[in-house]
């Protein structure tokens, strides 16, 4: 199995995570190639291959993963845990993503990747009037089992989690004195082995 992108990418890494939390044997591999572009016509990451199967969203592939290795159970069953589950995911690839791509994009791909400034007043605005209102949402939900769902680790946890690692990377980090459950419970979330890894990879990568 193959996923196209860079794990930078809140998508990208909520999918190596969860494949790698299910304990799947998988390769990460960088897109443009043409394998790449047939799985992901819209050139969106992450793509991805299994044998002659071809396919991009992360949600999409998580589907796939889940339903080919069911256990470990990392997407309830019971149907309120599910459809909270669920949420959170949504919570996590839509609403922090959209804040987080206002902030990594001008701050760090922009002027690191593209050489040319970012709109570095959209991402303090970003930061100053939309984030603290999305950790204010975690910081009311933020469990003291430290799961989001049934008080264990879900794919909940992996997709709130992940955006908030690439904020984290544009410099925008959770204030522990207005937010302190919620820095804790993604603290502890990130000192998972396969967010551990890849967080510190990525750290390096803009290091260099």
């Amino acid at each position: 199995m193959i996923i196209y992108g860079s794990s930078m990418s809140p998508f990208v890494r909520k999918t190596i995570v969860f494949a790698t939390e299910k304990g799947m044997d998988f390769e990460v591999q960088p897109t443009g190639s043409e394998e790449f572009k047939k799985a992901s016509p819209f050139g969106k990451m992450p793509g991805f291959k299994d044998g002659d199967f071809l396919i991009s969203d992360s949600t999409a592939i998580i589907t796939y993963l889940d339903t080919i290795k069911p256990e470990p159970n990392l997407i309830p069953t019971e149907a309120r845990a599910r459809a909270r589950a669920i949420w959170y995911e949504e919570f996590g690839d839509t609403i922090v993503a959209a804040c987080g791509g206002k902030i990594f994009f001008n701050r760090v791909v922009s002027p690191k990747f593209f050489g040319r400034p970012g709109d570095l007043a959209a991402a303090d605005e970003a930061q100053k009037t939309e984030f603290p209102r999305l950790m204010d949402y975690l910081e009311s939900v933020a469990p003291a089992s430290g799961f989001l769902v049934e008080d264990r680790f879900t794919l909940a946890d992996i997709a709130v989690a992940s955006p908030l690692a690439t904020l984290a990377l544009g410099e925008c980090n959770i204030d522990a004195s207005s937010h302190p459950k919620a820095k804790a419970y993604v603290s502890g979330i990130w000192e998972r082995p396969a967010f551990a890894k890849l967080i510190a990879q990525e750290k390096a990568q803009l290091a260099a």
